[in-house]
């Protein structure tokens, strides 16, 4: 089975940004998102953003004034993250987002970890093991904000199957299978290159983590606040130190 970081060099690099809807949709959409959770640096300014890919939530966080450490695992996104750079204070780290640790030993006000990038860990102890990482390494008064997809539910039959975008040069689908724990997303692009179509198939597992579950887990971890919300078909669960 590939693991997250070869089904990201295989398909999904090279048209993430593009699937969302571009830069100027997605860096609006993440500036909107944590004006209205009114996140601004209250104290050392230091921000951690795990699984940064591309930078549509590090690059809106370091304009708000954070010096941001930008970690993800795949090259490709973290260089379409520097070409997008224009002065603010962001430095981009390639490496597992579980050891982030090493390369921010500093203590941070804010941690985010967004866009499902938690259901990319391989196990629920990995979770467990990231939200103590997590609590230990936020100033006290510190923030964690998680978004992901809630996979506890089913779709069944043809609803598996999603249309995720297309336009005139690439059309891409997928289809999900759901199995006990994880569900398993097959992405299927299509490029139009020099008047030739390209075909680029993978797929990866994901976690299908209840909201409740990670509710307790952040309370496990220490933290005493901790509430969800929905934005646009993602959970959103904001943890306080």
């Amino acid at each position: 089975m590939p693991t997250v970081v070869e089904h990201y060099n295989r398909v999904l690099a090279d048209v993430y940004s593009w699937m969302y809807g571009g830069w100027d949709a997605q860096l609006a959409r993440y500036a909107e998102f944590f004006a209205a959770r009114a996140i601004a640096p209250r104290a050392s300014k230091r921000a951690i953003d795990l699984g940064a890919g591309c930078g549509f939530q590090a690059i809106p966080l370091a304009r708000l004034g954070f010096e941001v450490k930008a970690i993800d695992l795949d090259r490709k996104l973290l260089d379409e993250l520097e070409a997008h750079v224009d002065g603010e204070k962001i430095e981009t780290i390639c490496a597992d987002l579980r050891e982030f640790r090493r390369h921010a030993p500093q203590s941070a006000e804010l941690i985010v970890c967004m866009v499902d990038t938690l259901l990319h860990l391989d196990t629920q102890d990995s979770v467990t093991q990231l939200a103590a990482d997590v609590f230990a390494a936020l100033e006290p008064g510190g923030t964690f904000i998680a978004t992901f997809r809630d996979f506890t539910v089913e779709t069944n039959e043809l609803d598996r199957f999603i249309p995720v975008r297309s336009d005139e040069q690439t059309v891409f689908t997928c289809f999900l299978e759901f199995e006990p724990e994880t569900v398993k997303v097959h992405d299927l692009v299509y490029r139009r290159v020099d008047g030739r179509w390209s075909f680029a198939k993978s797929f990866y597992r994901k976690l299908r983590l209840p909201t409740d579950w990670v509710v307790m887990t952040l309370r496990g971890a220490g933290f005493a606040h901790v509430e969800t919300g929905l934005d646009r078909g993602l959970v959103v669960v904001t943890a306080k130190k």
